[in-house]
């Protein structure tokens, strides 16, 4: 899979999630602070699945 495709569908995952978060009643700053945390996941996942393995 690659990097953009894994990032996209993370995107999608988070924007449903604020919705959800701000349909809810949580505040805006909280919001906000979940989905920089979940971004970071995001990027740190894809990049550990996507990039290529050394060879040894």
């Amino acid at each position: 899979m690659s990097f953009g495709i894994y990032i996209f569908g993370f995107v999608l995952i988070i924007a449903g999630l604020a919705w959800g978060l701000v349909v809810a009643g949580v505040p805006h700053v909280y919001v906000a602070i979940a989905c920089l945390v979940m971004l970071g996941i995001g990027i740190v996942s894809a990049v550990s699945k996507t990039r290529y393995k050394d060879p040894s």
